[in-house]
């Protein structure tokens, strides 16, 4: 395995060998004391759902890292894994769905479309003379861009017989976990019994000594990167039998999480080491941190912070082995199977000696009398959403609950993870704000068959049952936004639209009212309509380039406060005078910029108000009491008039 490619030298002996032995199974070691932390931590973290769900959550960047395997340990690099996967999804549900394909061949366009995007790569690589990172980094653009137009930004329903991946056998074992293990021990085969898995080895090891032994090296980076672009199709179709649809953003940033599995298994960059079995710990390991500083109520942001650490702390453990005079041993290497094999049935018995003491720790102890309730919001890189969590916080605390918020960043997978780790963890409710409305709803079945009531906050689920769906209407607002825009310039006007982030719902509810209300108004004309993903910074870039084009326009309506707010930057002493900019969400630096007339208007949806709404229907849900299938939030156009009576 990656963490046994390093043989030690002879003469080791007693405690020498010990720490022989630590050094060279640094990620299994890892991955044994953070087994045996999380579950002295978290009287949760040891039940059965529990530990499946790490498996689940492991299983799609286990199967990204595979792939990736084979190109780092050839010396290479990929950074178009994550949008391969979204794009092959893509294909398979909008060529099954949208064009009646047969599934069967679907499934073989998502793998095609895999390869096709691996043997681009290799030939930029090997006969284009590319730096990898570079080649990749742009098919990671091309890919990404390509599943947009393929879907026009919007998530595609996958088809049954393919979402069944996302299910159980048994309605016990996850068939990802199963997926995750075939594609591993496929992976293994190929490192470790096969010519190009030698290849590999070879090539990391020494590109020009490979060529010169007669080793067609240009060939075999085409084959590597292929093979790359498959596990990415596997994976990517994994992925969105999860969720139930195509999610076109699915799988954003994974490259860094399947590089990170591969180092973190004891992998060198440098190329010539590594093993399937050492990039599949990697993966473990990510994912039981994750998924045990969620139960720990750990900040989403200071997970990163550790996630990094973590990362810092393998390519460390790997300089130090390296300096302890240790001998790298390539993955195609047959000896010391009976040592690996050993080590592996030392460290399962010391783990389940560990951990069994440790469960007693939480057998004993009393459970806290405060209900729990967990709340996962899509994002908390937004001001709105912010507002959210504080007025939920404010809420549970004057309540006395035991709220846990987690950040989905999002990722409709990893909202997902969140929303499975609170129905194993026996929540007594679950609040979420799903980052896509599809996505979201087989979590939200699991959480129904635990009979843990749900509640919704801003956005609703789909093919799914909640207790309580607690919003404001965004297509509603979005009409109002046109509204106020249109009568503004008195009904005759040049404007642009500013537009969320492609894929999500509130971006496509609130374009959608935007496009209703301005009908009413046929003298407003549409120069251009441009995301700018609900970011400031992008707000500002866009506006910049969307003024070089449209000097002349006069109004500005823009899905969120934020985007309005860099666009007000952009158009620097015109905002508010000549040129009028409408926001959406009534954010507190969208309302000083109200109260100081650059910004127009901002529909305010009261976020405020919809985090401590849904905590109050959460604990009604948990003790049994009747709620209301939907409580609206009004949403409010907020003027320099009306300003100063806002409370948000």
């Amino acid at each position: 395995m990656a963490t046994d490619t390093l043989k030690s030298t002879p003469g080791a002996s007693g405690a020498s060998g010990i720490r022989r032995l630590l050094l060279d199974n640094g990620a299994l070691t890892a991955l044994i004391v953070l087994v045996i932390a999380m579950s002295a931590l978290s009287g949760d973290f040891l039940t059965t759902d529990n530990l499946l769900n790490v498996g689940v959550q492991a299983a799609v960047t286990a199967i990204l890292a595979f792939g990736v395997t084979f190109v780092i340990v050839s010396a290479g690099i990929d950074l178009s894994v994550g949008s391969v996967a979204a794009l092959s999804a893509t294909v398979l549900a909008w060529s099954a769905t949208s064009h009646g394909v047969p599934v069967v061949l679907a499934v073989l366009l998502a793998i095609a479309t895999g390869i096709a995007a691996g043997l681009i790569n290799g030939f930029l690589i090997a006969y284009g003379k590319l730096p990898p990172f570079i080649a990749t980094l742009a098919m990671l653009s091309v890919a990404r861009g390509l599943s947009l137009v393929i879907s026009q930004g919007s998530p595609i329903a996958f088809p049954d017989s393919v979402s069944h991946l996302g299910d159980t056998l048994g309605g016990w074992l996850p068939v990802p976990v199963l997926v995750m293990i075939v594609m591993g021990l496929i992976a293994a085969f190929i490192l470790g019994r096969t010519y190009i898995g030698r290849s590999m080895y070879a090539i990391g090891g020494n590109e020009e000594a490979a060529r010169l032994s007669g080793l067609r090296v240009s060939k075999q980076k085409l084959a590597i990167y292929a093979l790359s672009g498959v596990f990415a199709a596997a994976a990517g179709i994994v992925l969105a039998s999860r969720l139930s649809s195509a999610q076109p953003q699915a799988a954003d940033g994974y490259e860094l999480d399947a590089i990170a599995a591969v180092v973190i298994g004891g992998a060198s960059l440098a190329g010539g080491t590594g093993k399937a079995s050492g990039t599949l710990i990697g993966a473990l390991i990510l994912a039981v941190l994750r998924n045990g500083l969620n139960l720990l109520s750990v900040s989403a942001f200071w997970q990163q912070v550790v996630i990094g650490v973590v990362i810092a702390l393998a390519v460390l453990l790997d300089t130090v082995r390296r300096k302890a005079g240790a001998t790298p041993v390539s993955g195609a290497s047959g000896g010391g199977k009976g040592k690996q094999a050993t080590t592996y049935a030392l460290a399962a018995v010391v783990t389940v000696a560990i951990v069994g003491a440790t469960s007693f720790l939480h057998n004993d102890s009393s459970t806290s009398a405060k209900p729990k309730v967990g709340l996962s919001l899509s994002t908390l890189n937004n001001p709105f959403f912010v507002q959210i969590r504080s007025g939920a916080q404010a809420e549970a605390k004057k309540l006395g609950l035991d709220l846990t918020v987690t950040d989905a960043q999002n990722d409709a997978s990893q909202q997902a993870n969140q929303l499975q780790n609170f129905t194993s963890s026996n929540y007594g409710a679950i609040i979420v704000n799903p980052v896509d409305s599809d996505a979201a709803s087989n979590s939200v079945k699991a959480a129904d068959k635990a009979k843990i009531p749900v509640i919704a906050v801003d956005r609703g689920v789909n093919k799914a049952t909640v207790d309580t769906l607690v919003a404001s209407d965004n297509i509603a607002g979005g009409e109002l936004a046109a509204k106020t825009i249109a009568e503004k310039l008195g009904g005759t006007g040049k404007i642009v639209i500013l537009q969320g982030q492609a894929g999500t719902s509130a971006a496509r509810e609130r374009a959608q009212g935007f496009a209703d209300g301005l009908k009413a108004y046929p003298g407003i004309q549409v120069l251009a309509q441009q995301p700018a993903d609900f970011d400031r910074t992008k707000g500002l870039d866009v506006m910049s380039n969307l003024l070089q084009a449209h000097p002349d326009v006069q109004g500005v309506i823009a899905a969120n406060d934020e985007m309005a707010l860099g666009a007000i930057k952009a158009l620097g002493s015109k905002a508010g005078k000549s040129v009028s900019v409408v926001g959406f969400d009534g954010t507190p630096d969208g309302l000083t910029a109200v109260k100081q007339g650059t910004l127009y208007a901002s529909v305010a949806q009261q976020p405020s108000q919809l985090g401590k709404i849904a905590v109050d229907n959460a604990l009604r849900a948990a003790q049994g009491k009747k709620v209301q299938t939907t409580v609206k939030v009004p949403v409010k156009v907020v003027t320099k008039g009306n300003v100063a009576g806002f409370t948000g």
